[in-house]
């Protein structure tokens, strides 16, 4: 019962607190803030938190842990997330002078701002190449793959599905890594977001024909392994420029339709790719989807503080990010794939074992252990808010809409994948570079061309 108690009212404190930093925590307004809260912090993380804490959860995962203790020291870790996070995000705020509720509600109804007419043909000429580069990307992923796990189960050969989706998502190296991950799955989804803007604003053929393109892109790139969240994620994204944009009037109605047709998706790409067809499966809280929502993604948490207090030692320097390691000579270490081959290691034998993600903490706590954790909390709760008070305040054009939405939607899902991310990551940074390229050209291609012309004809005059 007390920690039953101590759960409620965490949740209570930190949906109060995470309100405040947001503006908003409605479902007919989605926000960064709100989506962390709700699906990497309340759903992913804390309900099932509750479970393992009470010795309900009745998990496979959970039941390799070797020390039941780490039940309620995870749960304290995680009751420690859900109130520092918000607290830390409230100091931000204050600091930078922020009011969360104004300045959201105003960017909501902020009209959109596309390119300046001077720069549309150059803009369009630049968007066009990324978008044939993209593109490419995709056709040279799927090309790239030996056995495409989508085109497997459309041809019905569903006997070895898993470890195809674990050959097509770790069987990449060297340059065919970097041209899958940036060009096609990072790149591709966000262009077809400008495009669908531009598209809504415009109604021109142009946009018409690229958002059609980038939109089957994107969905192929998103589906093609046969994983599960991308495609949802990206279905988001797309349901995010529309709030964002006013093309979208988000209601209960049209929420509780979205959830039941995302269910239903959901539940066939189970039976589909999976197998599973037993009723109790999908009922059940820890299995099936319900169980993938609820158990998978927090369980390996506890594992990780079982593993790392007593198995393995604690990666200190190996636990950052590749770049950084590289400086020192070590060679990066990802804990979520060391977890699963200390717990399963007869998946490794097999090639069924891919890592065992799960929310930063876990990494954190691998690597610099209990205060490792803290620091983290405060570090990622001040950058998230860093950048959405930068968003909220930049110029509302369909470039900039694009990388808000997918920082939006790709923060909740890192914060549920490693702390080493949010110290470097060359996919945010590259994505940042084109994008804030992309976002000169639309807005001030002219103004640098005539500054630039007006000092090459100053030089002239001088010499």
């Amino acid at each position: 019962m007390l920690i039953f108690s101590i759960w409620l009212f965490t949740v209570v404190a930190s949906t109060y607190l995470f309100k405040k930093v947001s503006g908003s925590l409605s479902l007919v307004k989605p926000n960064m803030i709100s989506i962390v809260y709700y699906y990497s912090f309340l759903i992913s993380s804390y309900i099932g938190g509750l479970l393992i804490a009470l010795g309900i959860d009745d998990y496979y995962m959970i039941k390799r842990m070797d020390h039941e203790e780490y039940r309620i020291i995870g749960f304290i870790l995680l009751t420690l997330l859900m109130i520092l996070f918000p607290l830390t995000q409230l100091v931000v705020g204050r600091i930078l002078g922020f009011n969360a509720e104004l300045e959201f509600n105003k960017y909501l109804q902020e009209p959109v701002r596309t390119s300046v007419d001077k720069n549309k043909r150059i803009f369009r000429l630049a968007f066009g190449a990324l978008s044939a580069i993209s593109v490419l990307a995709v056709a040279y992923t799927l090309l790239k793959t030996a056995n495409v796990p989508l085109l497997e189960l459309l041809k019905g050969n569903t006997s070895e599905l898993a470890k195809l989706r674990i050959d097509a998502s770790r069987g990449f190296s060297g340059i065919d890594v970097y041209i899958r991950n940036i060009f096609g799955i990072a790149l591709t989804p966000v262009l077809s977001i400008v495009a669908f803007v531009y598209m809504t604003k415009s109604r021109a053929l142009y946009w018409k024909v690229v958002f059609f393109t980038l939109f089957i892109s994107s969905i192929l790139i998103s589906t093609y392994d046969l994983a599960k969240s991308p495609i949802f994620f990206y279905l988001i994204m797309l349901l995010l420029a529309g709030v964002y944009t006013q093309k979208l009037k988000l209601n209960w109605k049209r929420i509780s339709g979205y959830i039941i047709a995302g269910s239903a998706l959901l539940i066939v790409m189970y039976v589909a790719i999976q197998g599973v067809t037993e009723l109790e499966s999908f009922l059940a809280y820890n299995s099936g989807p319900i169980g993938r929502i609820l158990l998978a993604q927090i369980s390996p948490f506890f594992l990780h503080l079982d593993t790392f207090s007593h198995s393995l030692s604690p990666l200190e320097a190996k636990g950052l990010p590749s770049f950084i390691a590289g400086i020192f000579d070590i060679e990066q270490v990802r804990s979520a794939r060391m977890v699963m081959e200390n717990v399963f290691p007869e998946n490794i034998d097999k090639g069924t074992g891919g890592v065992l993600n799960t929310i930063f903490l876990g990494e954190a706590f691998a690597s610099y252990g209990y205060l490792g954790v803290i620091v983290a909390i405060i570090y990622i709760a001040a950058v998230i808010q860093v950048l959405y008070i930068i968003f909220l305040r930049l110029p509302k054009t369909p470039v900039v809409i694009a990388l808000f939405v997918y920082f939006t939607i790709n923060i909740p899902r890192t914060l549920v994948g490693g702390v080493a991310d949010f110290f470097f990551n060359p996919i945010w940074i590259i994505m940042t570079v084109v994008l804030g390229g992309l976002f000169i050209l639309e807005q001030y291609f002219h103004v640098i061309w005539k500054f630039l012309l007006s000092k090459v004809r100053k030089k002239g005059v001088t010499q």
